[in-house]
């Protein structure tokens, strides 16, 4: 029997918790309030999932070394920039195994994944079509046959909507099985016959440097951290951060962190419980002090003035 759920999230922090093979963290960019709806269908050992973003958002994500995660747009048109990279929609993207990437959505967007376990994938190109499918060390954009990710996009159409419509279905073990194979011969004919777009030397080179990025303000989450301080603790001059930031996340490294912060700061208004808790004791938490400013751009983000927010987590 297959586990199938459809369901909306509400907010970035309610999304992130709904990943699971990666851990994520998001900044949304629009002003509209984000939802994220997943359609989520576990068959035996192959996961599947759709999924519908109301809006614009950089996500870093940290999938997990376990399972193979493959990704491809759903919707022509459509704009996801992975590592700097956009995906083009004729395209797969496989993650590496426990890969920590940056990517950037311009406008609402669906996309879809599939996952299996890393061991099983390899297994089954050998099975299936005689090809090395071993876990990768970095992503890789594969560019199907035509015919190949067309017969991928409807079967993982036709299964999301059995998800959608008609659940009960899903809970044939025998269409489970079925589905599933037909579901990973799929996979393999897009991976094991196609044409591989490997990153280039320079792409490489700025993944590593945001990898070092990531870590430094992971390594930091509590305190407000700044540019020339990240520079001289990743050892990259200004121009080549605010180039890498750029590709990866679509601006330069302070707008970032201010994005950042406000996150943040939103983060703790939502949250607060003390009743002495104030808008100006949080906000200097993550370094704003010019108040008038702090509250003109929460207000331009998440479309309310920070008082509101913390005066609905305080009732």
């Amino acid at each position: 029997m297959a586990l199938s759920t459809v369901h909306t999230y509400l907010g970035p922090s309610a999304a992130e918790a709904a990943y699971t093979a990666a851990e994520v963290s998001l900044a949304p960019t629009g002003t509209a309030p984000f939802k994220m709806r997943v359609v989520r269908v576990e068959l035996q050992d192959l996961w599947l999932h759709q999924v519908d973003e109301s809006g614009p958002r950089i996500k870093h994500a940290v999938q997990t070394p376990v399972r193979a995660v493959i990704k491809f747009l759903t919707l022509p048109g459509q704009e996801l920039v992975s590592q700097g990279v956009a995906l083009p929609y004729q395209a797969v993207l496989r993650h590496g195994r426990g890969h920590s990437y940056y990517d950037r959505t311009s406008d609402a967007i669906q996309w879809a994944s599939l996952s299996l376990p890393v061991e099983q994938l390899s297994n089954a190109g050998i099975a299936v079509a005689g090809c090395n499918l071993a876990p990768l060390c970095d992503s890789s954009v594969f560019v199907p046959r035509i015919d190949a990710i067309m017969k991928l996009r409807q079967l993982h159409r036709a299964i999301v909507s059995l998800a959608e419509n008609a659940p009960g279905v899903l809970a044939a073990p025998e269409v489970v099985r079925a589905l599933e194979q037909s579901l990973v011969e799929a996979l393999i004919g897009c991976l094991g016959d196609s044409d591989l777009r490997e990153a280039s030397w320079a792409q490489q080179c700025h993944e590593a440097i945001m990898r070092r990025f990531h870590n430094l303000l992971s390594d930091n989450p509590g305190r407000p951290i700044y540019v020339p301080e990240i520079c001289a603790a990743i050892r990259v001059p200004e121009r080549t951060l605010r180039l890498c930031c750029n590709e990866h996340v679509g601006m330069a490294p302070g707008r970032y962190l201010l994005l950042r912060r406000m996150h943040q700061a939103q983060r703790a208004l939502s949250s607060a419980t003390a009743a002495d808790a104030t808008v100006t004791e949080i906000a200097t938490q993550f370094g704003f002090w010019h108040f008038g400013r702090f509250s003109g751009n929460y207000q331009l983000i998440f479309g309310e003035r920070p008082s509101a927010t913390l005066r609905r987590s305080l009732h």
